[in-house]
């Protein structure tokens, strides 16, 4: 069958629909890249009124303390002092599921955090693996869409997400963690939360340094086989949010570790693995954990939909010290969660409740639906900047360094990159019976798929490990 012409909605035709257009090839993401703006925004408003991804979800309030000295990397004044304490909101989820979903599907689960800081709300949108399914925000739209349901069906579609996986191999580190033991996790406080992306820290002397954040449980690491999965879901559909509650109300408060991982600025030039790829992890050997603090979940919200359903996180929530990176998906998550935060919760989904900073906040938006708030009549001649009469002002505080950049523009592929190793090295560090299940999960997910799909899905498996392929080709029997 003749395959049709890609085009935008305009009707203009689509030459490369795989890469953002980049200032170099490790470079960031360029604005003038409409049709990925185009394609996130189209995305954020495909469903209502639920989200778009992260429908499913938990969360709770709580604490964050600095136990450790860390401003000669960051002065953010959130980690200004050792002993410093800043409220918080977190929210756990799953990506793919509505919100009518069971809590226990073998998912990827959100780690989102709101840190209401002094100089603003920084929030930290992660998920509890460290990498991802794709690289490129440009992408990102096409992946969401193999993990919804189909257009005929109105089914989840195991082709679908084997048929894309299997034409992306920088998805094979993710996809091994998503059905190894790691994929199911019992609860939310059983599980790890990373920042994924790689954010940017600067200090008072205005040196940057690339960090990736980690945030590790103490409650230890418990996880469910498909077979307990399918149990658990046989007696409760809502598992997580009663293992939240039962815990926060019986005061055995859940805690995670946060550490970072800190990388000179320079060192991006020279690691032999682009540290700004989502599909990449940076070796702990070169890059040690460095402690930084805890947080503690001790308030279940009052209200579930004026707290969590209402609570918007998004990367582009940064503070003074905190900043972004070359990453690709970081740059177009940055635009598409504000934006769809504003589709789906309304033009001034900020001065919700959960979304409120805490400090004071000031600034020339105006009007627009549901204006529940000043609208200049306190002092209404200062309703543009600059003015003469005594409107907010400019603020002397520490600003983010400049970003060393070099590169001509272009959609950048990444068709030299490695993405095996790392996948590899993760399947090696597997005992025999993770690695058992990990077939089977696999095998167990193929089953309807074409054979063709499976076999180009198997080729990426045997480049990442021959015994990977082979283990697979033996769990489907063939």
């Amino acid at each position: 069958m003749k395959k049709k012409k890609l085009t935008t909605t305009g009707g203009a035709p689509i030459t490369n629909n795989q890469n953002s257009i980049t200032a170099g090839k490790r470079g960031p993401v360029l604005m003038q890249d409409y049709q990925l703006m185009e394609k996130l925004a189209h995305q954020n408003r495909e469903r209502i009124p639920e989200r778009v991804v992260h429908a499913k979800g938990w969360g709770a309030e709580g604490i964050f303390t600095v136990t450790e000295d860390i401003t000669n990397y960051s002065c953010a004044k959130i980690f200004s002092e050792v002993g410093k304490k800043t409220p918080m909101l977190a929210r756990f989820s799953t990506v793919a599921g509505e919100k009518g979903a069971a809590d226990a599907e073998r998912d990827v689960r959100g780690f989102a955090l709101k840190f209401y800081t002094e100089d603003g709300n920084w929030d930290m949108v992660g998920n509890n693996t460290p990498v991802f399914f794709v690289r490129d925000g440009y992408k990102f739209p096409d992946f969401i869409h193999t993990q919804k349901r189909h257009p005929k069906t109105n089914l989840r579609s195991n082709t679908a997400k084997w048929d894309f996986w299997s034409q992306t191999p920088e998805s094979v580190h993710q996809v091994t963690i998503l059905h190894s033991d790691r994929g199911i996790p019992v609860s939310p406080m059983h599980m790890n939360g990373y920042g994924s992306h790689t954010y940017s820290f600067w200090n008072k002397k205005g040196e940057r340094f690339w960090v990736k954040f980690h945030f590790k449980t103490q409650q230890g690491h418990k996880t469910l086989t498909n077979e307990e999965a399918e149990k658990a879901i046989g007696e409760s559909r809502e598992t997580y949010q009663e293992a939240l509650n039962e815990a926060i109300e019986n005061k055995s408060f859940p805690k995670w570790t946060f550490y970072i991982q800190v990388m000179p600025e320079k060192d991006a030039e020279k690691t032999p693995y682009n540290p700004f790829d989502l599909t990449k992890v940076w070796p702990h050997g070169d890059y040690p954990l460095i402690k930084v603090g805890e947080f503690e979940l001790n308030k279940i919200p009052d209200n579930y939909f004026v707290y969590i359903e209402n609570a918007a996180f998004s990367p582009s929530n940064v503070v003074p010290g905190i900043g972004y990176s070359p990453d690709k998906m970081l740059q177009a998550r940055v635009f598409s969660y504000a934006d769809a935060h504003r589709y789906r919760l309304g033009t001034h989904y900020e001065s919700l409740p959960p979304n409120r900073p805490r400090n004071e906040v000031n600034h020339y938006h105006a009007d627009g639906s549901m204006r529940f708030f000043d609208n200049f009549e306190d002092n209404p001649d200062a309703f543009y900047e600059p003015n003469s009469f005594d409107g907010p002002a400019e603020q002397d505080v520490p600003v983010e360094p400049p970003l060393r950049i070099d590169g001509d523009a272009d959609r950048y592929g990444n068709k030299d990159d490695d993405d095996f190793t790392q996948a590899g090295n993760l399947f090696r560090l597997f005992d025999d019976d993770q690695k058992q299940r990990l077939f089977k999960n696999i095998a167990g997910e193929m089953e309807g798929v074409p054979k063709e799909i499976i076999e180009r899905q198997l080729k990426l498996f045997d480049a990442a490990d021959k015994a990977y392929g082979a283990g697979v080709r033996k769990a489907l029997g063939w």
